[in-house]
């Protein structure tokens, strides 16, 4: 198993190649976002939020959201260390408080929440490879994550 200082090390020098090799697949703008996902997926939504982790501590006077999310997952397991289903959790808590906190901000009449939800709707359905990008990014650092870990999860 890794020390985070490792992970970090692993994402920051991985990510350049990863980047290059889907630039090369999909073009260098989306070399340069699937990239920079795969620093986001490894240094801020690591399988580690669930411990009082390096990516924990990146989230600043934020990181109380986590706090839910750590007392519920328990450390290595399916829910945060599996494949796949890890960041598709961890990706959804995180959605789930953007929405809370855009919420809120319309009850306190700051916003019109139906307009953000329309356009955040059309980024993602006329964006639907740029999405993928950012999806492939995030998994990926998961993956390396996991890899260094030494995860039985990639076994099974």
């Amino acid at each position: 198993m890794s020390s985070g200082k490792e992970h970090d090390k692993a994402t920051l020098i991985i990510s350049v190649p990863f980047g290059v090799s889907v630039g090369l697949f999909l073009g260098a703008d989306l070399g340069i976002l699937g990239g920079l996902s795969f620093l986001v997926g490894g240094l801020w939504l690591s399988p580690d939020l669930d411990t009082h982790s390096n990516s924990l501590k990146r989230w600043g006077f934020l990181k109380w959201m986590w706090w839910p999310y750590r007392k519920s997952i328990k450390h290595r397991s399916i829910f945060s260390h599996g494949p796949f289903i890890g960041t598709v959790l961890r990706t959804t808590y995180l959605m789930t408080w953007l929405i809370l906190m855009l919420a809120t901000l319309q009850l306190l009449g700051v916003i019109e929440l139906i307009p953000i939800v329309q356009k955040l709707t059309n980024l993602i359905k006329n964006n639907p490879i740029q999405i993928f990008t950012v999806i492939l990014g995030f998994e990926s650092s998961a993956m390396l994550h996991l890899i260094k870990d030494g995860d039985p999860w990639l076994l099974k």
